[in-house]
């Protein structure tokens, strides 16, 4: 059960406390706070943990300083889409709005390997008014012989060129609760010129210790990909281990499932859980076309596979693309054959629009239409 205070609620006031001690005293019932910020304004909750179903509704709403109250439906307590919930969705990070009606496109480096390729697709990113991109410092690898990442060693100069070609939101991947502190520190070292969305990738979708971690820090959104070999139900409670810590602002991603069953594309497509992600939680969802086609591969009518995927997963509801493209493939240190090219990019762009445009259409559509 989530009980939901009214917005001029304030957790120091007298009120407060004598609402949490009446609610404390139930048998049975262990409560927990949260603060949802939304894109109008902060409500705080309190979650009911515990014999809830004896609790009764009305009176629980009728107490000093209720707004309204929302029993859970679904396992997922946060994240979830209850019945009755109006609850604000979606969170503003660093002037981006993150939310199920927003579309927003990361195209960038899966590795970050010399500042000459980091200017020049963030250069690229400008010219195309593009405000976010993927940037990846921390690379678990497969093979402990391959390569790593430059790890902190390049964060300065990352954050440093993305302040100067004006990029508001860098997806960076982490894997370990050390990474978190190396980029407070070098985005204050640099005097935050940009913003990082901390990327949870899917070898570490159930590093519970790291999602609690990611959890209990409120200055960055966190980016949680799916497990892929995993269940979507154990993935989206990977999600609200983050959330039950404190951070609310996430965004889901789908980047495919390891099986052979996808051949020849390196993962097997999940895009269509887009929509049931939506219907199941209040998330942005995001898609990674890239690790999930992995390779740079063409239809007989010239569109690129990576490209098919991304329409598939715009047009059943997507709101964030994460996408690689490097200024020379080539030579890059992680990923170089499935990443576009900078020559790419408008072409991509345009077919994003063209697709968003269908989705547009084909959500007015469905909505009932008033009598006339």
């Amino acid at each position: 059960m989530i009980v939901i205070l009214q917005p001029q609620a304030d957790r120091n006031s007298d009120e407060f406390r004598a609402l949490l001690a009446a609610l404390d005293a139930r048998p049975d019932i262990t409560t927990r706070v949260h603060e949802v910020v939304g894109r109008q304004q902060t409500l705080t909750e309190i979650y009911l943990l515990g014999d809830t179903a004896s609790l009764d509704q009305a009176e629980i709403e009728s107490l000093p300083g209720v707004d309204r109250v929302v029993r859970i439906s679904r396992e997922y307590r946060i994240i979830g889409r209850h019945r009755d919930d109006r609850r604000p969705a979606g969170f503003e990070y660093n002037g981006i709005q993150f939310d199920q009606e927003e579309l927003h496109v990361f195209p960038g480096l899966c590795a970050v390997d010399t500042r000459a390729h980091v200017e020049t697709m963030l250069r690229a990113l400008r010219e195309h008014g593009v405000q976010c991109t993927r940037m990846g410092a921390y690379k678990p690898r497969t093979s402990p012989y391959a390569f790593q990442g430059h790890g902190r060693e390049c964060l300065p100069w990352v954050f440093e060129l993305a302040g100067k070609y004006g990029i508001r939101v860098i997806a960076m991947e982490i894997t370990h609760e050390d990474h978190i502190t190396e980029i407070r520190e070098a985005l204050e070292q640099t005097g935050n010129p940009t913003g990082v969305m901390l990327q949870i990738g899917t070898r570490n979708t159930q590093n519970f210790e790291l999602l609690k971690s990611a959890g209990r820090q409120r200055e960055f959104p966190v980016l949680l990909k799916r497990g892929f070999g995993i269940t979507l139900e154990e993935s989206l409670h990977a999600a609200e281990y983050l959330a039950s810590e404190g951070n609310a602002r996430i965004v889901f991603a789908l980047r495919g499932m390891k099986t052979n069953l996808g051949d020849p594309h390196r993962n097997l497509v999940d895009f269509s859980h887009v929509p049931v992600v939506r219907r199941l939680t209040r998330l942005p969802v995001c898609i990674d076309p890239s690790h999930s086609v992995g390779t740079r591969d063409r239809g007989p009518e010239g569109l690129l596979e990576i490209q098919h995927a991304t329409a598939q997963g715009i047009v059943a509801g997507a709101n964030m693309v994460l996408v690689d493209f490097h200024p020379d493939p080539a030579t890059a240190l992680v990923d170089g054959p499935q990443a576009l090219t900078l020559a790419e990019l408008p072409g991509f762009l345009e077919d994003v629009a063209i697709v968003r445009e269908a989705w547009e259409r084909r959500t007015r559509l469905a909505k009932p239409q008033s009598p006339v």
